[in-house]
């Protein structure tokens, strides 16, 4: 099982889930038929799952590959370094929501909708927890 979901990296919040798919769906085919929203004038750190993918009104930021037999210029690799470190807040949303073990592991229940409902509430926790982390320190 698995979703897509987009975060806010300034807030660090999850912003957008998609619904549960199995596991052999690709994550550009979910996006595609779900078609989330996007704010214009957006940016959306993708990897490489996502290539192809390109929302209207959205600036795209995908890491670069290295050319076959090729090196990459240090421009490119500076540029990679910089979509690294702020897909990396992205992956520790993930982490924080996977902290919920039933999301983590094989999920053997088969009533219809609970893998969708365990998601949302795990993501829940996830920004509940984020929002009193955060409003704590002011």
């Amino acid at each position: 099982m698995k979703n897509n979901l987009i975060g806010d990296v300034e807030e660090r919040l999850v912003r957008y889930l998609s619904e549960t798919y199995p596991g052999r769906v690709h994550d550009k085919r979910m996006c595609d038929e779900e078609d989330p929203a996007f704010p214009s004038d957006s940016g959306l750190f993708q990897d490489t799952g996502f290539q192809g993918y390109h929302p209207a009104g959205v600036t795209i930021y995908q890491p670069k590959k290295k050319p076959k037999g090729k090196e990459l210029t240090p421009e490119d690799k500076a540029e990679n370094r910089i979509i690294s470190s702020i897909r990396i807040l992205i992956e520790h949303i993930i982490a924080s929501v996977k902290r919920c073990r039933i999301v983590k592991d094989v999920f053997r229940n088969t009533k219809r909708y609970f893998a969708d409902q365990v998601m949302e509430i795990a993501c829940g926790l996830h920004n509940f927890r984020t929002t009193l982390r955060y409003n704590a320190l002011e």
